[in-house]
């Protein structure tokens, strides 16, 4: 694989992916299909006017995708106090045409991609509080997309229960980098399978048609000495930045210390971002219940 530091475009980034699913070691990984409702979906976005009533009989074509739908609407972060939506197309009202997508995106995901191993076991949990977490603080930023931040914290640590499945030895990896001290948990990775799930995840990401700067962002979410670098996709570093925001005030509602990414990366992400101690204060403030509710 490319070194991240010579991942200086989104193209660079898909090339890379490309080549490495021809010759090199992505040929062994096993991606599961997009879900067929999700190529629907995704279809129906695509266009400048998207049909919202392909979008709602989507939605309504799995009962548990429509449940999670309205319980998303009537989450505190969307419902600010209103009566409780009843209808799908009340839901799709308040969440709006992007988020209601993202959200459906995220549903179908957790379908096709199942996590059952216990070194996995709040994987969903943690990705959605990630995602929500995301969309929020995009909101707050100039230029930034909320339903693109949302599908970033989404996937970003998807290339995990992928390797899971078809990487023999990986949650035996998993145990020991989180135990290693002496290199990071995607050196640990790359030491014992050629390959590591940032590298997997922006595949899934790529296989599965989500926003090229999804696919970047993933990929390049542990190679950080390029985040303040502006040589690098705006786009893309905004994204990286923002979830570590994102992370840092996931663990501190968990009552976790900052991660390794945060100690090092942290005043490079705020400073990327234009975000202050205060604004992260006043952020945390804000999702408790969110994050709550999950």
């Amino acid at each position: 694989m490319i070194t991240a530091p010579e991942l200086t475009t989104i193209d660079d980034v898909l090339q890379e992916l490309d080549r490495a699913r021809r010759n090199g070691p992505l040929q062994r990984i096993v991606i599961p299909p997009c879900p067929e409702l999700l190529t629907r979906l995704q279809k129906t976005m695509a266009v400048a006017e998207p049909d919202l009533n392909e979008v709602a009989r989507i939605a309504t074509s799995d009962v548990a995708m429509s449940a999670t739908l309205m319980r998303a609407a009537n989450s505190p972060l969307y419902s600010a106090g209103d009566a409780a939506v009843q209808t799908i197309g009340q839901a799709m009202n308040r969440l709006g045409l992007k988020h209601t997508a993202a959200v459906m995106t995220g549903f179908l995901a957790r379908g096709a991609l199942r996590v059952n191993a216990p070194q996995l076991q709040r994987f969903w949990e943690r990705s959605t509080k990630r995602a929500l977490a995301m969309s929020h603080l995009a909101e707050r930023l100039p230029g930034m997309s909320p339903d693109l931040a949302y599908t970033y914290g989404l996937f970003c640590h998807v290339g995990m229960p992928v390797m899971a499945q078809s990487v023999k030895g990986y949650l035996g990896t998993m145990v020991e980098a989180h135990a290693r001290i002496d290199r990071s948990f995607v050196q640990t990775e790359n030491a014992n399978h050629r390959t590591d799930h940032a590298v997997v995840g922006a595949l899934v990401s790529r296989l599965w048609r989500l926003a090229p700067a999804v696919t970047a962002a993933i990929r390049l979410h542990h190679d950080l000495d390029a985040l303040g670098e502006r040589s690098a996709d705006p786009d893309v570093n905004a994204l990286v930045a923002l979830g570590l925001l994102a992370e840092c005030l996931m663990r501190r509602h968990e009552t976790l210390d900052a991660d390794v990414d945060w100690v090092e990366y942290g005043a490079t992400a705020m400073t990327w971002l234009h975000v202050s101690d205060g604004d992260l204060d006043t952020w945390f403030d804000e999702l408790q219940e969110a994050f709550d509710a999950v």
